[in-house]
């Protein structure tokens, strides 16, 4: 059953260009597993999206909601289109004509869609409303990720790297390292990434290395993620910042340091670096990181692997906590959503540990033990 997602929904979507042309779009809806709550996973907008990476990404979610015990089950979905060639009009008839066919698939009681690769909070307005237009009333909870004057949730965009540095401070303790001497190294310098390096760096980390798609930056003396925010801002790369040395995307995951954390792409740790990283902790802010030829080497040179399905987990619990406001019309502070996804994550965290030690596996393998059977 586990192998074979609930429903997966194909859809044509034809759109009405600037040109006055009719251009059709594939569409794409899959609904994994709602045994725990209802379905729950982004929509992507991507030229190389297929049914079998969607398939593979909402059985993903499934796990995902499940090691961190939250009342979801995974699905995904997706538009085979590439949004930087289409003006912001076309993708407004695109996302309403895209909700129009797979309505009756979502819902809060069904299937909540969020934003994942080239779509925004601008887009699930669009989706909220044209879901709201069949309803007859006005229904927040029925996505997540909106913007905040639409019942948003404020912490959304930190909440990813919010979780990873719980894990790590987690995983330091059952180490027996100390924040204060640990070197981190951010492959990664987007919203998960910058944010990630931010967190840390307050919290007394020294970070060593981070990078774009550009290349990266390195200064084994520490670098201000602060800084070089606002370099990238005004230059639109980390590159040419001032007291540090240019490394590539490739040369930063074998920098030595305590702590590597790949918020990127996926696939980035293969069989051919993986014996060449240096880091004690690898925390997989990213959705698969690494190979699994790169997981054994890592798992048989001592590496502890903190898996993207517990690591990266914080973004689907704060869009959790978005929809039990919206559901509850409530509004909670920062401080009470912090530490609600710090409780989730902290005790997250300890259910993996204690199972690998349990099961004498790997924590990605206790991940999916623990995932797996809750499901």
């Amino acid at each position: 059953m586990l192998k074979h997602p609930k429903r997966a929904m194909i859809v044509s979507c034809p759109v009405k260009m600037d040109d006055g042309t009719v251009k059709v779009f594939t569409g794409c809806r899959v609904q994994h597993n709602d045994s725990r709550g209802p379905f729950k996973g982004g929509i992507r907008y991507h030229p190389d999206v297929t049914l079998d990476e969607v398939t593979a990404l909402a059985m993903w979610m499934t796990w995902k909601c499940a090691v961190v015990d939250i009342p979801y089950g995974g699905a995904k979905g997706g538009v085979c289109c590439n949004p930087k060639e289409m003006s912001r009009n076309e993708l407004e008839r695109l996302t309403r004509r895209y909700t129009t066919l797979i309505v009756d698939l979502i819902g809060p009681y069904r299937d909540v869609p969020a934003p994942d690769v080239y779509t925004d909070e601008q887009v699930m307005a669009w989706i909220m409303d044209t879901y709201s237009i069949f309803k007859g009333y006005s229904v927040p909870e029925s996505v997540t990720g909106k913007p905040i004057i639409l019942g948003g949730f404020k912490q959304r965009e930190e909440a990813t790297s919010r979780g990873v540095a719980f894990c790590i401070r987690e995983a330091i303790k059952h180490l027996g390292m100390t924040a204060k001497k640990s070197t981190v190294a951010v492959q990664g310098f987007g919203s998960v990434g910058w944010n990630a390096a931010r967190i840390l760096h307050d919290e007394g980390y020294r970070v060593v290395a981070v990078s774009d798609s550009k290349g990266g930056i390195y200064n084994p003396g520490g670098i201000d993620p602060y800084k070089v925010f606002e370099h990238k801002s005004r230059k639109g790369s980390v590159i040419g910042y001032a007291d540090s040395k240019q490394v590539t995307n490739e040369e930063l995951l074998e920098l030595p340091c305590d702590i590597l954390v790949p918020a990127a792409l996926e696939n980035q740790i293969t069989r051919d670096n993986a014996a060449n990283i240096k880091a004690k902790i690898v925390a997989e802010a990213a959705n698969g990181p690494t190979t699994p030829e790169a997981d054994r080497i890592l798992n048989e040179k001592g590496v502890f692997i903190i898996p993207d399905i517990l690591d990266n987990s914080g973004g689907v619990t704060a869009s959790y906590f978005e929809w039990v406001q919206n559901l509850t019309r409530e509004r909670w502070t920062e401080e009470e959503a912090n530490s609600r996804l710090e409780g989730i994550m902290v005790k997250a965290f300890n259910e993996v540990y204690e199972t690998s030690k349990k099961r004498q596996a790997d924590m990605r393998t206790a991940a999916l033990i623990l995932g797996v059977g809750r499901v």
